[in-house]
């Protein structure tokens, strides 16, 4: 591609005992991305009454993650394999593509863009991760969306793919359950145990990942409630997702 660094980036030279420090703090909550800032609808469903009861929140929580499995999983899992510049650009701009919906569309790249500033200042031992980010930031031309960067740094960090994508379910249930939390569906405890509880999903949804189309196999309306739009009001729609 004209004018872009296809070069492979340089993985994590520290050695594995190290690595796997950096690796943990990806996923600590701590690190400030702005993910507990996103409530992956959980506050529009809730406000429409749809989710009444503990059981409403777990169908609500397994849903999320099916959801991101079939549609942002396999992003994370491409970008892992070849965490390089041209790989990451080409999934960043198909993923712009196929979020059809703004919410979800500006979540992506508000929590994405967070991630790159974070994991470039952070784990300074790779100093491919800083040149890529400051490059795209000059060309105007990425649109920072989360799944691949995740993907982009869990690779740079030395994740294999699997674990990749177990680490980005794992990201997105926490978050899902701390918005329960916050909208106090459910205490710090009643947390915990929820999330302990979806893990069998969880793993299923990371075993049943398809590699990444621009035109998915077959697609599924989930009666998914998005609130009304941002322009002036209006109804709830539905979304369409691609089926797993």
């Amino acid at each position: 591609m004209e004018g872009e660094n296809t070069k492979k980036a340089k993985p994590s030279p520290l050695p594995e005992s190290l690595r796997q420090w950096s690796q943990w703090q990806l996923l600590d909550s701590i690190l400030p991305t702005g993910g507990f800032a996103h409530s992956y609808g959980l506050e529009a469903v809730t406000q429409a009454r749809l989710v009444n009861s503990p059981e409403d929140l777990t169908t609500f929580v397994i849903h999320v993650l099916e959801n991101t499995g079939s549609l942002l999983l396999p992003f994370v899992q491409a970008s892992a394999v070849s965490p390089d510049s041209q790989t990451w650009r080409k999934l960043d701009r198909l993923l712009d593509a196929m979020l059809t919906n703004e919410a979800g569309r500006k979540a992506s790249v508000s929590q994405g863009s967070a991630l790159m500033r974070v994991a470039s200042s952070v784990f300074s031992e790779i100093p491919n991760l800083k040149a890529m980010r400051d490059e795209a930031l000059r060309g105007g031309s990425v649109f920072f969306h989360h799944a691949p960067v995740f993907g982009l740094v869990c690779g740079l960090l030395g994740f294999g793919p699997e674990t990749a994508q177990r680490a980005y379910v794992f990201v997105t249930m926490r978050d899902v359950v701390s918005a329960a939390t916050r909208l106090n569906l459910v205490g710090p405890l009643g947390a915990a145990v929820l999330q302990h509880r979806v893990a069998a999903e969880a793993e299923e949804v990371c075993m049943s990942t398809n590699p990444v189309t621009p035109y998915p196999p077959s697609i599924t309306l989930h009666p998914l409630y998005i609130g009304p739009f941002s322009s002036g009001g209006g109804p709830p729609f539905l979304l369409a997702l691609p089926a797993a």
